[in-house]
């Protein structure tokens, strides 16, 4: 729809983990619809630099920062950049994760720690650097990332599913929290989607997620990206406290 392209004119976003998967389709989206967007890295530079190449190309302001996520002041210091370069911010998308699968009975604390930093602590220091300023404003939206595993569960996943639910958790007490600012906090559950992840992933652990997918297909990034561009912008002003799926079924 024509009128697509400026939904989110003159907003100000940041995206985390925007340099791969997920995270671009979500970046590129964003601008396509009118916003100025800005992601982190912490190893993959030239991908995001090639983002933000691509966000530019729309017309839009693109902003690339290196930033570990699981770092309270480099999140801090990203959203502080953002605002200087952009004039302000409206939306953030939590979308950096990384997964370290394991049964619990083997799984080291590293593995543990790593995953919850990352996916869950990484979450919680932006939604902490971003809030007090849409709170000032009354107005903003957050998106979260999660996953169907956050819902259900997943063998070998217990760090992963933990810290997936645990930003079910996260979105839902924020939203509460913010709700009368005018803030709208919400999550995004994907199913099996084709990101590099998932095509690194073993024939076998496909097949058996291709089982339960209702529609029979592997979903796209660009169709979580839809959905997270539709949460950030106006047309979804009633909704708060939400998980929406994008898994064509799988969770059924």
């Amino acid at each position: 729809m024509e009128n697509f392209k400026t939904l989110l004119e003159g907003k100000s976003a940041i995206v985390t983990g925007g340099s791969l998967g997920i995270g671009t389709s979500v970046a590129l989206k964003l601008a396509e619809y009118g916003a100025n967007v800005a992601i982190n890295y912490r190893k993959h530079k030239e991908e995001a630099e090639e983002v933000v190449r691509k966000i530019q190309e729309t017309g839009r302001k693109g902003l690339v920062v290196q930033a570990d996520i699981s770092n309270f002041a480099d999140a801090q210091k990203m959203v502080e950049n953002v605002v200087s370069e952009f004039g302000g911010i409206d939306i953030l998308v939590n979308n950096a994760g990384v997964n370290w699968d394991g049964v619990i009975w083997k799984m080291s604390e590293e593995q543990w720690d790593n995953v919850l930093n990352i996916n869950l602590k990484g979450y919680f220091n932006y939604v902490r650097a971003v809030a007090p300023i849409f709170r000032e404003q009354k107005s903003g939206k957050i998106v979260n990332v999660t996953s169907i595993n956050g819902l259900r569960g997943k063998f070998g996943q217990a760090n992963y599913s933990a810290s997936k639910a645990g930003i079910i958790g996260l979105t839902k007490t924020v939203a509460r929290e913010l709700g009368k600012y005018g803030i709208n906090v919400n999550a995004v559950a994907p199913g099996l989607i084709e990101t590099d992840m998932m095509k690194n992933a073993e024939d076998s652990v496909r097949q058996a997620a291709m089982a339960d997918i209702v529609l029979q297909r592997i979903g796209q990034p660009e169709e979580v990206a839809e959905v997270v561009a539709f949460m950030c912008s106006e047309l979804s002003r009633h909704i708060t406290g939400e998980v929406i799926k994008v898994d064509g079924g799988q969770y059924i």
